[in-house]
């Protein structure tokens, strides 16, 4: 789907900078680009608009607008039939037997991990005949939401007034920590408190945790992916975006009871239609101030980083045939962000939308000071925030170079280094990301037998050395340690082909020797750690003193004011948490016509012909020979103006009956500007529509037990 980005200081530097380690954070940059109105919004969302939380369903506005009103089993039943797919992505189950539908863009890792030099299941595609087939899936972890409470009263309860600002970001986040681990050790479900309305509320989510994942069936990525980069974010499209997995429970398919039935009709012209899934990240309730930063210093920042690390991938590919497999899902990860940034980046340069967000920004302030109480509790917010953004860019931007950016084997290396030091400390006083309640999850990860190569590792440590290089003054320590390394391309090579944490028994055997083990150790990718964690350590030191300490009480002050004027009429912004959208199929405006509602498979044929049948136009074998058994006029792809986001990618479109009707794979190149508003005259989800699905199991890939598991429940 859009597959858009998942937030150092500045909004989208901010949570990348404060990462548990750079290997989160490079898993994270890529899951979102795998892996949103107008203004901040004070006021009640538009019909169509928002990504409502399952505590606060839009049900006044569907009443009001298509006079259905969801109950409480409706939602319960599509809440705990949705999976998050921890890379970042959505997804449902659509049978009994723990089978799971998500895209093809979010089983690619997996379909990477499980390729060789010999087989390579991204190009071919996989089909499951029988249960034994199916390829267990490598660290990955699925989660389903099964229960939600408000705990914003026992995150605040230890912060008093007049405390100290960076005492108080101490006692939220001890808090957060003590309440997580708490709730994990009563009930052994995985716990996350989660920040609603930028600390207006906090929520505690528990999910049930899955782990033994099988991947069941995926298509060719040229029938996944038709059109290629050229296409992406565009409509009408024609992809079969889609990918099976079974959760496996005691080594047995997983008994589900709520699962949702799968519609071979799909949904007609203006029909009511939702989508449940888990959004990354918005910045719709971003103070004026808060984007100005993001235009001029994030997004150019993001967008050097992207080109670097495409460039370099691409001349690493360059080089050969098993080359360009092993990197082929990364520059699809970074060609898709290039993109994605892109747009959201044309957006904040845009001098409407920016006047528009002004003007609501003022309203919404001169509102605030019109009454003397509230004035008195939240006006000063703004200008916090104002003064700790400009003050300290310049600052910001050199610590944010203070980093090994898309290196994965040296993110390895900096984990662990911290991993091994925060654990001897007090749960409440460690940094993100090492709490007891995120410990287990981040050892799934680093203990991962998904393979690196040294060679394309050593492509993307030589890439980050220099990125950070060309960023950071002659004086400044991190610098120097990465200028000693001597040439950069020589280094690299060094540290990635002498570093034994390829292998991720010894990054185990190093964790498990903890600090003893890793002070002694020779990998040379661990002893550059050690040089460069504690710098890394001192930037999330100063970033919680120096932007913590004053954007989470002004955040929380804001989001304050607008329930004291609002109430709970407007949406949080997107948090990775299960949200529920609402909209309509229905085309929209577009280059002096009009796109249709949805494509066929007439169409799929005639934009391959239209291309000669070449490059990201050309379809799969399969498709000519078998092309006399196809009903053609099959719906291929359709749009709804359901609000979505990245993140989205997978998620199931659902009508009122509560059926599978179609699986969310893209937005239109409109909906870019989502991640800053709505505006639902021609942003869209672009949605594989249920009966391609079947036609195509049938039909093509010779999959009738699957087609029949999903239709037959």
């Amino acid at each position: 789907m859009n597959k858009q980005a998942g937030k150092c200081c500045f909004p989208v530097l901010e949570a990348l900078f404060c990462r548990a380690s750079y290997a989160a954070a490079y898993c994270a940059v890529l899951a979102g680009l795998l892996l949103a109105c107008f203004g901040l919004l004070p006021s009640a969302a538009h019909a169509g608009e928002g990504m409502w939380t399952f505590d606060n369903p839009p049900s006044q506005l569907l009443k009001e607008k298509f006079g259905f009103t969801p109950g409480q089993a409706w939602l319960d039943h599509l809440r705990l039939a949705s999976v998050r797919f921890m890379n970042g992505g959505s997804g449902s189950f659509v049978s009994p037997h723990g089978l799971v539908v998500t895209n093809h863009h979010v089983a690619v890792g997996q379909l990477q991990k499980m390729s060789s030099e010999k087989k390579d299941y991204v190009k071919d595609g996989f089909y499951a005949v029988e249960l034994k087939d199916e390829i267990p899936c490598v660290a990955l972890e699925l989660n389903v939401l099964v229960a939600m409470e408000e705990v914003t009263q026992q995150v605040m309860a230890g912060v008093d007034k007049g405390m100290d600002r960076v005492k108080a970001v101490d006692a939220r986040k001890a808090a957060r920590a003590r309440i997580e681990k708490e709730a994990k050790d009563k009930t052994g479900l995985e716990c996350e408190v989660v920040s609603l309305y930028h600390g207006g509320e906090y929520w505690l989510y528990r999910y049930k945790k899955y782990t033994d994942v099988r991947l069941v069936m995926a298509p060719e990525k040229q029938a996944a992916f038709f059109g290629g980069d050229s296409d992406n974010f565009t409509y009408p499209r024609y992809d079969l975006d889609m990918a099976f997995f079974r959760v496996y429970e005691d080594g047995k398919p997983l008994k589900v009871e709520h699962f949702l039935k799968w519609s071979k009709a799909g949904a007609d012209k203006d029909e009511l239609v939702f989508i449940t899934g888990h959004p990354g990240t918005t910045d719709r309730l971003d103070t004026l101030v808060q984007l100005e930063v993001q235009r001029d210093v994030s997004y150019p920042f993001m967008i050097q980083y992207m080109d670097r690390m495409l460039e370099a991938l691409k001349a690493y590919a360059s080089t050969g045939d098993e080359q360009n497999r092993r990197s082929k899902t990364e520059r699809f990860g970074y060609a898709n962000g290039r993109k994605a940034y892109g747009g959201m980046f044309k957006s904040l340069n845009d001098e409407g939308f920016m006047a528009r967000r002004k003007k609501a920004e003022q309203e919404f302030r001169q509102r605030v000071t019109g009454k003397v109480e509230w004035q008195k509790a939240y006006g000063g917010a703004w200008e916090d925030l104002e003064r700790v953004y400009v003050r300290h860019a310049d600052e910001l931007k050199q610590r944010t170079r203070q980093a090994l950016w898309g290196s994965r084997l040296a993110g390895h290396a900096i984990t662990i280094v911290k991993l091994v030091h925060e654990l001897k400390k007090p749960d409440g006083e460690r940094l993100d990301g090492f709490h007891d309640s995120e410990i287990e999850r981040l050892k799934f990860r680093l203990f991962s037998a998904a393979p690196l190569y040294s060679d394309l590792e050593a492509v993307k440590l030589q890439m980050a050395i220099v990125f950070s290089l060309d960023g950071l003054k002659a004086t400044d320590s991190f610098a120097k340690i990465l200028r000693n390394l001597g040439d950069p391309k020589m280094a690299a090579e060094k540290l990635c082909g002498q570093s034994k944490l390829l292998d991720p028994a010894f990054r185990k055997q190093l964790v498990e020797g903890g600090v003893a083990a890793v002070e002694k150790s020779t990998d040379p990718l661990i002893v550059l750690a050690r040089k460069l964690v504690p710098i890394m350590v001192a930037n999330e030191i100063w970033r919680k003193k120096t932007f913590e300490s004053v954007t989470i009480p002004a955040k929380e002050q804001i989001a304050q004011a607008r329930f004291a004027i609002y109430g709970k009429g407007a949406y949080p912004d997107a948090t990775f948490s299960l949200r529920l959208t609402f909209g309509t199929l229905r085309g929209y405006p577009m280059n002096g016509t009009r796109a249709p509602y949805m494509t066929t498979l007439y169409g799929l044929y005639d934009r391959a012909l239209g291309f000669g049948d070449q490059a990201d136009w050309a379809l799969p074998k399969r498709y000519w020979d078998r092309r006399k058994y196809l009903e053609l006029a099959t719906p291929v792809n359709f749009v709804c103006d359901c609000d979505i986001t990245g993140g989205n990618s997978g998620s199931p479109v659902i009508n009122k009956a509560g059926e599978l009707v179609g699986v969310v794979f893209d937005g239109n190149i409109e909906s870019l500007a989502g991640r800053f508003f709505f505006d639902d005259m021609d942003n869209r989800a672009v949605v594989v529509h249920s009966a391609y699905v079947i036609e195509a199991l049938r039909k093509l890939y010779d999959a009738e037990d699957l087609a029949d598991e999903i239709q037959n429940n």
